[in-house]
């Protein structure tokens, strides 16, 4: 049973089961930005055991009928261009459509024919092969800044650049090729607008900063910015659990470099591909698992659960957070007051006592949460 928002069935699993790929991430909560490939995203990592939280930070609007995307690909019409940049496998399936319904497909196939056409990525790449176009070269690690050097290495003086833009205008790059000497055109053939919802991306920002998902996944720059003003005010939190408890998993470099610019460490794939992405996420998460060996039994903090002697038991977010900070000292005793802090903000030491009656049905281990009388709890060593 899958539930991407709510709490998720008890589950039993054997420790060989755990370990197999279908369980790999069982026990984790994972927050998904994107829109339009989210569904794909989030079936991938529930085949693999994840709790998924939907929450899209922007949706793309084509603008195949807007006047500055036909002024553009006129220009580039009347004035071939010498240099091509293909940004996006989206954005030049929708430029070479648009120019279709207006009667300009075959100039601008033309057009694009002599230039020198630059694919940033693997999908951009495929759109202009599928076109019948041939690329001349793709950047190693699919960056504008790769872009920019090799051209400026190769020599742009004089010449004209077209840039398909990547949903919104680079102004630092289109800056840096005039600056060389080169003569830019933007194209633009969609635009990011906020999702038509907002209300799950709030949430997922919350849960964020509350450090109730264990990692959230970008596949593009332009999704982290909108995440970013999407906090508002909570943005020092929410980047401050992006640096600690929170895994940020990006599709590749320019999605990652917004969040690299706040020194907020970051997991991504060598080949910016989705099912990439999953396998950083199945090879990084375990790794920050926390294991105790307590009165002859094995337990593991993963998430939203905790692996007892092999079976997957998920825990409350009150049980589970008692649970972390009794496992982050363990031997230590934690006073109400102290387990008070751990829990979300409103709860009284009465609250603290139910969290740890639940954390000790859900665990179902006699002795492992112990009462100190008069002082608190620990988990013994």
């Amino acid at each position: 049973m899958t539930d991407r928002t709510r709490g998720a069935r008890r589950a039993v699993l054997s420790e060989a089961a755990l370990a197999e790929p279908a369980a790999a991430l069982s026990g984790y909560t994972i927050g998904v930005t994107a829109d339009r490939r989210k569904d794909e995203l989030a079936t991938l990592l529930e085949a693999r055991g994840a709790r998924v939280v939907l929450a899209p930070a922007l949706r793309i609007v084509p603008i195949s009928d807007d006047a500055e995307l036909r002024a553009a690909t006129r220009g580039c019409i009347d004035t071939p261009p010498d240099i091509v940049l293909a940004n996006t496998g989206i954005g030049m399936r929708g430029w070479l459509e648009a120019a279709e319904g207006w009667g300009l497909g075959e100039p601008l196939r033309a057009v694009l024919s002599r230039a020198y056409l630059i694919a940033r990525g693997p999908k951009a790449r495929a759109a202009v092969r599928t076109a019948g176009l041939h690329d001349h070269w793709s950047p190693e690690g699919e960056g504008y800044e790769e872009v920019v050097e090799h051209l400026t290495a190769r020599g742009v003086a004089g010449l004209t650049v077209a840039m398909q833009l990547h949903g919104e205008s680079q102004p630092e790059y289109s800056e840096a090729l005039q600056i060389a000497g080169a003569r830019v055109i933007e194209v633009p053939v969609y635009r990011w607008a906020p999702p038509t919802d907002p209300a799950p991306l709030h949430r997922l920002v919350d849960l964020i900063i509350g450090k109730l998902v264990d990692a959230v996944t970008f596949t593009s720059a332009a999704a982290v910015q909108a995440v970013l003003r999407a906090a508002g005010t909570g943005t020092d939190a929410l980047l401050d659990a992006l640096r600690s408890d929170v895994l940020a998993a990006c599709v590749g470099p320019v999605t990652a470099a917004p969040l690299r610019r706040y020194d907020v460490p970051v997991s991504m794939p060598s080949r910016a591909r989705l099912s990439a992405l999953v396998r950083t996420l199945v090879d990084e998460l375990p790794k920050r698992a926390v294991t105790l060996q307590v009165s002859g039994h094995s337990i593991t903090l993963r998430g939203h659960a905790a692996i007892v002697d092999g079976e997957l038991r998920p825990l409350a977010p009150a049980p589970m957070a008692v649970l972390r900070a009794l496992a982050g000292s363990p031997g230590r005793v934690l006073s109400r007051a102290a387990l008070l802090q751990a829990l979300p903000r409103g709860a009284d030491e009465h609250a603290v006592e139910m969290a740890v009656a639940r954390l000790r049905a859900g665990l179902a281990l006699p002795g492992v949460v112990q009462t100190v009388v008069k002082r608190g709890y620990r988990i013994p060593t």
